[in-house]
């Protein structure tokens, strides 16, 4: 089993000092405190919202920045673990992007951006168009998505056929969208995600006004977990990611022994 913490953190507005120590600390806790996998909210390294491409500018950093070089030194303190959170990249081609990284003890180990923008955050990121990176750690492989992409079935498919046993989630949910049925509405969609997949999911959401906080970890079977509830705190879960691999859902019928791409051309057409 591994232990999953979802860390649920309020960021600091434009404060890229402030944010590197707050995330360095909630990791050194959390893996304290027993995690093995510890996902951080969306853009939360590099500071909170982010309202045009100046503010967006002044906080971002490189996949070099030392706050990764601290997120793997918390690493060594306990075998295995991996660190994936939030941030905003200022990449090498001049452009600003919403991105996710994975870290572990031998530092960092993959960057993915975000390809699909919420409302006005494209007005100040480009999206990016590499498919999700899934990583081999010590615990199985994870794949990184950020917030938006969750509702993008193509896109978590993809990252399932890469082979993903857990996708980790930074994300950012406003208050503004409460779910059907008294739960967040991003924790739906994310256990709609891994029941359609058949992989673990685990979201790590803002805490403080305007935001859901909803951090959630969901089973590959699409069973909420662990919810963080208000506040700042984390979705604690034990997770058996290896089950991720079994895509038999009943008798015969197998997730992805019974895909029949040649008839899902008309995913990749543009809208009539």
């Amino acid at each position: 089993m591994t232990r999953i913490a979802a860390c649920q953190l309020a960021p600091v507005p434009d404060g890229l000092a402030a944010s590197a120590e707050l995330t360095a600390d909630a990791v050194r806790e959390a893996l304290a405190q027993g995690a093995d996998v510890v996902v951080l909210p969306e853009l939360v390294a590099t500071g909170g919202v982010l309202e045009d491409v100046e503010q967006a500018r002044a906080v971002a950093v490189g996949p070099g920045h030392g706050v990764f070089a601290a997120w793997a030194a918390a690493c060594t303190a306990r075998q295995g673990a991996v660190v994936v959170g939030g941030f905003a990249e200022a990449g090498d081609d001049g452009q600003l992007y919403d991105s996710a990284a994975l870290v572990d003890a031998t530092g960092l180990r993959a960057v993915y951006r975000c390809a699909h923008l919420w409302d006005s955050q494209r007005t100040v990121f480009a999206a990016g168009s590499a498919p999700p990176p899934v990583v081999e750690t010590a615990h199985g492989r994870v794949g990184l998505l950020v917030d938006y992409d969750l509702r993008f079935p193509e896109w978590t498919r993809t990252a399932a056929l890469g082979g993903a046993d857990l996708l980790a989630v930074p994300v950012a949910w406003p208050a503004a969208q409460p779910g059907e049925g008294g739960g967040p509405d991003g924790q739906l969609v994310a256990a709609a995600t891994a029941r359609l997949e058949r992989v673990a999911v685990a979201c790590a959401d803002r805490s403080g006004p305007g935001w859901t906080a909803g951090s959630c970890i969901v089973s590959a079977g699409g069973q909420l977990l662990a919810a963080a509830g208000p506040g700042r705190g984390a979705a604690w879960a034990d997770v058996d990611l290896l089950a991720s691999r079994d895509k038999l859902v009943a008798g015969a019928s197998d997730l992805w022994l019974d895909r029949r791409p040649e008839l899902y051309e008309r995913l990749t057409l543009p809208r009539a």
